[in-house]
């Protein structure tokens, strides 16, 4: 039989220490458990219910649109972004109780619409209507 003395204890060890991973390992397990009941609880938020309007007829209604590659258009005539804020103030002139509708392509970058309705605002215009399609 062989056994281990203290002269043979001098070497490295070649077993691995399983126990602080262990420890590591038990610990994340109790962070998890205690954490995922958290992320699940869900804000319920009650949100209006719209129907559908007919505008008024006697109102003049101006369609300002942001096609797919993220170009305003206005009444379907391609407006640069440089020159829409002062086209929007030319209208405004015009017709200071102008009605404005904004629709964006499904494929509209966000950021085109963004900046759409920044000229807009800066324009001046008071009503802006967003017009969406039924599905």
């Amino acid at each position: 039989m062989a056994f281990q003395t203290q002269d043979d204890n001098d070497g490295e060890m070649s077993e691995i220490n399983v126990t602080p991973l262990v420890d590591v390992m038990l610990v994340l397990l109790v962070v998890f458990i205690v954490t995922a009941p958290l992320l699940t609880q869900v804000v319920r938020v009650k949100l209006p219910k719209t129907e559908q309007t007919e505008p008024a007829p006697d109102q003049h209604i101006t369609i300002l649109s942001v096609s797919s590659a993220g170009e305003p258009l206005l009444d379907d005539k391609p407006v640069p972004l440089e020159k829409l804020e002062t086209e929007l103030k030319a209208l405004q002139e015009k017709d200071p109780d102008i009605n404005l509708q904004l629709q964006a392509d499904k494929s509209a970058v966000f950021d085109a619409v963004a900046k759409v309705m920044a000229s807009a605002q800066r324009s001046g215009i008071g009503k802006l209507s967003f017009v969406t399609t039924q599905q």
